[in-house]
């Protein structure tokens, strides 16, 4: 398998969950900052310019976020990183699907780039602020969820993986996390796996 990956981003996640399973892989950085997604060798592999990717060894690739961290989970059940039972694996999906879908790509993405949300410059603030607020009440859903508990859907799965990374970026801009997320953002980085993410990606621990 082949990771393309860019450091800090939410392919770090995906990341984390590759140095959960502990089989083999390889990685590859790929510059966003640089726009090197849009390069026609990256676009071979992944059309939609997006990271992360997952080569697998069939030669076949797999995007997106929850379908990676799905497939990798099912593909390696004696890892169990998510639930094999109907009710389990849909509330694992349920809180993945949310982090991605909403968090990050409605809340952090109006913060990071808030330029594709308005042509308007003297909109920018009131576009990073509704980013925001989209991210804080993420994240005090996600804090309820985390209550008296030390993982997000009982036992450690992907859906930590997916909030790991969301928990990562809330300190890069900023934004404090409520007290259960933080707990939880300290685990995730007392655990083997991602350490060894933060070295093999160049991050402050």
């Amino acid at each position: 398998m082949k990771l393309y990956y860019t450091p800090g981003a939410c392919s770090i996640g995906i990341h984390v969950v590759l140095e959960e399973i502990g089989k083999p892989y390889d990685r590859e950085k790929v510059d966003l900052a640089g726009r090197k997604h849009f390069d026609p060798a990256y676009t071979a592999i992944n059309p939609k310019s997006k990271i992360p990717t997952l080569v697998r060894d069939d030669g076949s690739a797999l995007t997106e976020y929850p379908a990676i961290a799905t497939w990798l989970a099912m593909t390696n059940p004696d890892k169990n990183l998510i639930p094999t039972d109907a009710e389990g694996m849909a509330r694992v999906l349920e809180s993945m699907d949310y982090i991605v879908a909403t968090l990050h790509m409605h809340g952090f993405s109006r913060r990071v780039a808030t330029h594709k949300y308005t042509l308007r410059p003297e909109d920018a603030d009131t576009v990073k602020a509704a980013g925001r607020e989209m991210v804080e009440k993420g994240f005090a859903l996600l804090d309820a969820k985390l209550a008296g508990k030390e993982w997000i859907a009982g036992n450690f799965s992907v859906a930590d993986s997916a909030l790991f990374y969301v928990e990562f970026w809330a300190g890069r801009v900023g934004i404090p996390l409520p007290p259960n997320c933080a707990a939880h953002f300290a685990r995730m980085k007392a655990r083997p796996s991602v350490q060894r993410v933060f070295a093999a990606e160049g991050l402050p621990a």
